[in-house]
């Protein structure tokens, strides 16, 4: 298979999803529920026995609040849930880490929890023997020393990981339920292989962050079907990095507007004075309004004394965050999706509807640090990592990743191309969000 097709076209990428698999995808078949036999589920399996799930749990780096440690508490320890305690659902049968820094946590944790620690993704995947030996995996290629590339790319194993994942899958002749944290690859035809590996193969392939599944306030959701216009996400952080966050905090509101997902076809990305300007442009009247709206939603506006140093518009926050990094991006149905990266440490989301109805809510993120001292949103995420290795389905589709994962690329290649525009034919990426809301909501 080419390692690097050019771009997937959307009639293919759909066809490639509805066409028959090569493997089952293991223990948990692609039932939506656990009731009844299912002549798919081999005897001796979880779903049989009535035991938990085995997983492979495989990191970058285990040290504190890096993503890796707090996947590998929740799987291990548990977590919070609806005003109890959710001991795990799942067993983490092994573990593989890449890097021991001196702050590591790694083998403290396996030995807190009598883990056992391989020391190769394969042999993690076969508990040491010759063919796929748990009912899960679980992928955190995030934080650790890995180096960048000329545009600033983070250049993690993930891609790398997977298709070593997806080996062992064709050699054993059968596959099992695949998480991958963030953004799938900085690559776009690596982000396409990935997913295409997972439809030719037929596993459950879940992706993306905490920020579509994290509380929010107020509990609300975009309406099914909505007639909606646009939609803003003004966050905070880096790029490669927290724009994942943001736009996926655009996207599942977003993604629930009549018709669907269609797709995007434009992206420009802009930096200080060249994005003000921008966005003073008769054409974003609607944006600029926007960008209030989820300002107004914000708990950590810059303050003197207690208040807020004024009251939050465009000129406000152009004088009080000159360099902040937009994302304008157009998608082929005419929504228009604006991310601001700015100093503001939370990710609040404002859409507008057809009748001018503003859709608002601030989707709830309480660092370590700077509000917490756990960090919780992880929870509902860790929640439906467990649910897809016992049910054998992802809660919400992989294109969600596929297309926020290309609209990262977009706004790095844009950026690099010295704020250009950057047309995207090839992330003409339809899809159909699930009408259920997915949000940690009890």
């Amino acid at each position: 298979m080419n390692r690097h097709p050019s771009k997937l076209d959307r009639r293919d990428f759909l066809a490639r999803s509805g066409t028959k698999t090569l493997f089952g995808f293991g223990a948990f078949g692609f039932a939506h529920g656990l009731a009844g036999p299912d002549p798919t589920v081999a005897a001796d399996s979880p779903t049989a026995t009535g035991g938990r799930p085995k997983i492979a749990f495989l990191g970058t780096v285990v040290r504190r609040h890096s993503h890796a440690q707090h996947f590998l508490d929740r799987h291990t320890l548990g977590y919070s849930w609806n005003g109890g305690w959710q001991r795990p659902r799942v067993q983490v049968a092994s573990v593989f880490i890449d890097q021991f820094p001196d702050d590591d946590l790694a083998r403290g944790r396996v030995k807190r929890h009598g883990l056992r620690l391989f020391p190769t993704i394969e042999e993690a995947l076969t508990l040491g023997g010759e063919t796929l030996a748990v009912d899960g995996v679980v992928v955190i290629g995030e934080h650790g020393d890995y180096p960048r590339n000329e545009k600033g790319q983070h250049l993690y194993p993930r891609y790398d990981w997977f298709k070593r994942i997806v080996n062992v899958f064709q050699q054993s002749g059968r596959s099992v339920p695949v998480f991958n944290d963030k953004h799938l690859s900085t690559d776009w035809d690596e982000c396409v292989e990935m997913v295409d590996d997972s439809r030719r193969l037929g596993f459950p392939f879940l992706a993306g962050s905490s920020l579509p599944v994290t509380r929010r306030f107020p509990a609300i959701d975009m309406p099914y079907g909505a007639a909606l216009k646009e939609s803003v996400c003004v966050a905070y952080g880096g790029i490669d990095s927290y724009d994942i966050h943001a736009l996926e905090t655009a996207q599942c509101m977003s993604e629930r507007r009549g018709g669907g997902e269609t797709g995007v076809k434009e992206i420009h990305a802009l930096r200080g004075d060249n994005l003000w300007n921008r966005l003073e442009s008769d054409d974003c009247h609607r944006t600029r309004k926007l960008v209030v709206a989820a300002l107004n939603r914000s708990h950590n506006l810059p303050v003197e004394g207690g208040s807020p140093t004024d009251v939050p518009s465009i000129d406000w926050l152009r004088r009080t965050m000159p360099q902040t990094t937009g994302y304008l991006i157009e998608h082929l149905d005419g929504l228009r999706t604006t991310m601001l990266l700015t100093g503001i440490r939370d990710f609040n989301y404002a859409g507008m509807l057809a009748d001018d109805t503003l859709v608002s809510c601030q989707m709830y993120l309480p660092m370590p640090g700077h509000g917490s001292t756990t960090a919780d949103f992880f929870n509902p995420l860790a929640r439906h990592i467990e649910t897809m290795m016992i049910q054998g389905k992802a809660p919400y589709p992989i294109e969600r990743t596929l297309l926020t994962s290309g609209m990262v690329i977009g706004g790095v290649d844009s950026l690099h191309a010295g704020e250009k525009p950057l047309h995207t034919p090839h992330l003409d990426i339809a899809y159909t969000a699930p009408q259920a809301s997915t949000f940690w909501h009890n």
